[in-house]
């Protein structure tokens, strides 16, 4: 770190919420170590971290950066051009607010902004969430200082004297799960004291899953049961529509819960 008074780390990544919420709870802590320190996202345009870091009170940055498609497309060849530009912005990002560490959360929007960093001598730390390490925190593991992983042997993607086991990052609100049940059931329109199933598929939902859901709906015809079910958008709309022709009144779809301390209380 340098001599400044306050640190500034930019943490880059997202697409999903598995990458864009534990990156908010890293910079949480990280405030909560150093309230003057200077935490700056960056996260790519038309993301779900476009909107949910700012809402937790963060500056973001977004790059035109899309994903690669590993089948043929012509999406790919505008893929070249955005992620040129990326690393343009990345350099001018990394110039202009000078971080002392960037941190890397996983998706291809962290990409270009650790390379940058890398490029320019900063060093980079990562933090893999899942079990099966992503394309983009592969690829940047050997030039990481140190890599925070959740779960043990993850020396097949990484090297292993860079590993740390550290678990994943966590909201504080769902270190803090409210003790009123009933005021949480109620939130979501449904009834105390009956057995409530949870179902998330992801942020983003999870295709395979809604599809068995909601082919299955029949058997969520009971009337001790009740049911939350996070779809994510895409699903959101098919999933809603089958609720509501099966008439089912114990069913509560949801595209994305912001509140997800509620629905596991």
């Amino acid at each position: 770190m340098n001599d400044r008074e306050s640190h500034r780390i930019i943490i880059g990544g997202g697409g999903t919420g598995g990458h864009v919420f534990p990156a908010i709870s890293i910079a949480n802590a990280l405030k909560d170590m150093d309230p003057a320190m200077k935490i700056l996202f960056v996260g790519a345009k038309n993301r779900m971290e476009m909107e949910k870091v700012p809402e937790a009170g963060y500056e973001i940055i977004g790059l035109p950066v899309t994903g690669y498609q590993r089948r043929f497309t012509f999406k790919n060849v505008a893929f070249f051009f955005r992620l040129l530009i990326s690393m343009y912005q990345s350099n001018k990002i990394i110039r202009d607010f000078k971080p002392d560490v960037a941190v890397g959360v996983g998706g291809y929007a962290s990409g270009p902004i650790l390379k940058a960093a890398v490029r320019h001598k900063i060093p980079i730390l990562l933090q893999e969430q899942n079990s099966y390490a992503g394309v983009t925190n592969r690829l940047l593991a050997k030039f990481a200082r140190k890599i925070c992983v959740a779960y043990e042997g993850m020396e097949k993607y990484f090297p292993a004297d860079r590993i740390v086991l550290t678990g994943n990052p966590v909201r504080q609100e769902l270190k803090n799960i409210s003790q009123c049940r009933q005021t949480d059931v109620t939130f979501f329109g449904l009834e105390p004291g009956k057995n409530t199933i949870l179902i998330i598929g992801g942020s983003l939902g999870a295709r395979t899953l809604n599809n068995c859901i909601r082919e299955g709906l029949s058997r969520f015809d009971r009337n001790d049961l009740q049911v939350i079910w996070q779809t994510g958008k895409g699903d959101y709309e098919i999933a809603k529509e089958a609720v509501d022709i099966s008439g089912l009144n114990n069913i509560k779809v949801l595209s994305f819960i912001s509140e997800m301390n509620r629905a596991f209380a």
